[in-house]
Parts: C-alpha cells; sequence; structure tokens
C-alpha cells in the first residue's frame, strides 16, 4: 500500500508556464484525504516552490534544492545540507572560465550577478524546449522570478561565499552551447564531494554529496514512519533520480527523458497532460 506520494516540480507537477493543473491539485488533495502523505521534491528554493503551491491553494512538506533544505508543511527548516564554501568558490570558479552562467541557492534565498541574463536565459531556453507555447508568457513567467523576489540581484557572489550567516545550497548552472556545458561539467567533476546531476540538457545542478532528493526523502519519510518501499515517486530527469531508484514505486513522467523512462519501467503521461494526478489516482484505486 502506497503511503507517501513524492513529486518533483518542473517538467513533473509544473506545466511549462509554471501552473499546477486543476486535475494535479484535485488528486493530492483526494491523496491527502485518504491520509497518503505528499511530498514536493524540487531542485527549486523554497521560496520559489511556496510560490506556486500558494498560487493553488496547496500546502505541503518539501524537501527543496534537490534535497540540500527540507521543510516541514508549516516551512519550518528540518534538516540541511550545505555545500563547503570552500567547494563553492571552486565549483564557481570552474562555471566563470568556461562562461558558464549561474545562479547561487542559500538559506537566505537566490542570488543572480546578472538580472538580464536571469530572464533572457530562461526564456531561451525554455522557448527552444517549448516553442508552442507563446513566448510572452515564458517571458511573464521568467520576470516574475525577479520581480517577487523569488530570485534577488547581488553585486558578487563572494559577498555570500564569505558571509558566516549564508549556507550555500545549490549552484544552478545554464547554457543553450553544449560545448560549454560539457566543458564546465567535466572541470566540475574534478573537484571532490560534489554531487553534479540535471533537470534538463541545458544546466548543471551543483550540490553537496549529501544533497540528493533520494536521501532527503529518505530521512523525510523515517521521521514519520514511512518506508520507501511504500513510497510512490515521480519525476521527468537526472536530479530524480536518486529518489525513483529507491522507492517502491517509481513512475515516470511521458516526457521525461529515456533513462529515466527505463529506470521506471511505468510511465505516466506529461506534465503537460496532468500526469501527476493521473498516476496518483490510479495509485489510489489499487
Amino acid at each position: 500500500m502506497i503511503k507517501c506520494i513524492a513529486t518533483d516540480m518542473d517538467g513533473t507537477l509544473l506545466t511549462v508556464t509554471q501552473q499546477i493543473t486543476p486535475e494535479n491539485r484535485e488528486a493530492i488533495l483526494k491523496a491527502k484525504e485518504k491520509g497518503v502523505e505528499v511530498v514536493v521534491a524540487t531542485g527549486r528554493s523554497y521560496q520559489e516552490a511556496k510560490f506556486v503551491l500558494e498560487e493553488a491553494g496547496l500546502k505541503l512538506p518539501m524537501i527543496c534544492v534537490n534535497g540540500a533544505e527540507a521543510r516541514s508543511e508549516e516551512g519550518e527548516i528540518v534538516s540541511s545540507s550545505p555545500l563547503n564554501k570552500d567547494q563553492a568558490r571552486q565549483a564557481a570558479l570552474r562555471l566563470v572560465e568556461n562562461g558558464v552562467y549561474f545562479e547561487v541557492y542559500t538559506n537566505k534565498g537566490t542570488f543572480t550577478e546578472d538580472e538580464d541574463k536571469a530572464i533572457s536565459i530562461i526564456v531561451d531556453i525554455f522557448s527552444t524546449a517549448n516553442p508552442e507555447v507563446p513566448i510572452e508568457k515564458i517571458a511573464q513567467a521568467a520576470e516574475e522570478r525577479l520581480h517577487k523576489g523569488l530570485v534577488r540581484t547581488i553585486e558578487h557572489y563572494d559577498k555570500l561565499f564569505e558571509d558566516g550567516q549564508s549556507e550555500i545550497y545549490k549552484l544552478l548552472a545554464f547554457s543553450l552551447d553544449d560545448e560549454k556545458l560539457a566543458a564546465a561539467n567535466a572541470a566540475l567533476r574534478e573537484i571532490n564531494g560534489l554531487a553534479i546531476s540535471s533537470s534538463g540538457s541545458e544546466n548543471i545542478e551543483v550540490t553537496s554529496l549529501d544533497a540528493q532528493k533520494g536521501i532527503a526523502l529518505e530521512k523525510f519519510l523515517s521521521s514519520r514512519g514511512i518506508s520507501m518501499e511504500e513510497t510512490m515517486a515521480l519525476g521527468d530527469n537526472f536530479n530524480d533520480a536518486s529518489m525513483l531508484e529507491r522507492v517502491g514505486k517509481p513512475v515516470a513522467m511521458g516526457n521525461a527523458v529515456d533513462q529515466i523512462k527505463e529506470l521506471c519501467g511505468e510511465v505516466t503521461l506529461t506534465n503537460e497532460e496532468s500526469g501527476v494526478g493521473v498516476a496518483i489516482m490510479k495509485v489510489l484505486e489499487d
């Protein structure tokens, strides 16, 4: 019997315009009514994830920043696994050397050194991957990240690395240049103690080895007396692999990369077709 459902957000629970469909929302509420724990496991910061959930009228516990932080339903931090500051500096240097734009996720929020780049690169990536979606909608979603304070501008990332009160959770790098991204990926892998993954072909996510969705989910479930075998997880990309390979019922999205589909075996509909809601209703009926 499934006692917990863990879902990724981007490419999974959310549409390309960053919305939770009514079908997904109703399925989550139905699962909660039946006593099933529902948790979000995302690469997003708490602030970005909370914003989207609140818009849909949902309140859920969250595993954020690929597992670097876990929050209760009330938003209380229950665990964190930050990067070592020296590791973060080294990783940042590798990205700069390879000409790859990146943002820094911390316990104080998400930061960018270049506001214009923060908007333009997201628009370029999402519009390239989803040509059927009006670019105005994509641009609006990208601009919201900054205008609503979900991503803040800082003069230089060194201020974060030198701040004793800041915990560095993740470096998220973006590029549409495959060669630059591959070179940066190779350079990052020379640094010991890092977990290197991605949530899309155009990005690299850098976290601590302990900051992985599967590890964080297992800790979260243990505190609630639920086993991984009693859990269903849904995802679409490589940063979901650590939880999908650990749970009793892994489910890939219809839009997932082929390796994730192979890992899971079971595939639901795409994120644009409310695949999460479909999978939840199916498991509730079993």
